[in-house]
């Protein structure tokens, strides 16, 4: 949003705005070691909890694409790959010592739970495993997005419907729920798309409300055009 609104040609935002909201004014970074692996930021501002669910690497780089990309704050591809490494060695790890938690069976995230509605996370864990978290990685984690997806179509074919996995399933609590949320399918394709042909990835960083917004916030990318009608 930051990116589109510094690029708006009619009521565009000054970087400071991004620096002030996104960047807490320099306090959004942090150099917290989780699982052998650096956070990058600290996303919560009132909540010492190292990671977040994982739709935080997926909703903003659906067509932003982290490959490269960095600015004054952050790598937001080590951003993203080490917050999707820290949930897969969270869950393999597992310490609550959940049913069905290991190296097929991973992910945390926002999603239906066992009561209503809730955001998973290695702080905030349930035992619930929301399908979306892993697959949507795939980019990040192709090797072990692959094993997820192998063995719940395989292994645990009754929490497949007709448009792919269901929301949420917690084999420790014998629950599922036959329901999908749009909000966590549409990553699915949209990232796996990302991961075989980069796709919605090259569109959105070939729009030039994109570049201009992307360079007025001194991010570096090499999606980035130095000139205008450079070809990338």
């Amino acid at each position: 949003m930051y990116v589109l609104a510094a690029a708006s040609p009619t009521h565009p935002i000054k970087k400071s705005v991004y620096e002030k909201g996104w960047a807490l004014n320099g306090n959004i970074t942090k150099d917290t070691i989780y699982y052998g692996l650096e956070t990058e930021l600290n996303h919560y501002e009132h909540d010492k909890a190292p990671v977040g669910p994982l739709f935080w690497a997926h909703y903003s780089y659906l067509g932003l694409n982290p490959k490269g990309l960095k600015d004054q704050f952050a790598d937001y591809w080590k951003l993203n790959q080490n917050h999707a490494l820290i949930h897969y060695k969270y869950c393999v790890d597992n310490p609550m010592g959940f049913e069905g938690y290991g190296e097929d069976c991973w992910g945390l995230t926002s999603s239906y739970s066992l009561k209503g509605y809730a955001g998973h996370r290695p702080e905030h864990d349930l035992g619930v495993i929301s399908p979306t978290a892993a697959i949507s990685s795939i980019p990040y984690t192709p090797k072990e997005s692959m094993r997820f997806i192998r063995y719940i179509y395989t292994k645990q074919d009754s929490l497949v419907g007709k448009y792919g996995p269901y929301d949420a399933f917690s084999l420790e609590k014998k629950w599922y729920l036959p329901r999908y949320l749009a909000i966590d399918q549409g990553p699915i394709p949209v990232m796996i798309e990302n991961y075989r042909t980069g796709l919605l990835w090259n569109l959105f960083m070939h729009n030039e409300d994109v570049q201009r917004g992307l360079k007025k916030l001194n991010f570096t990318s090499p999606y980035l055009k130095e000139k205008e009608n450079e070809e990338i």
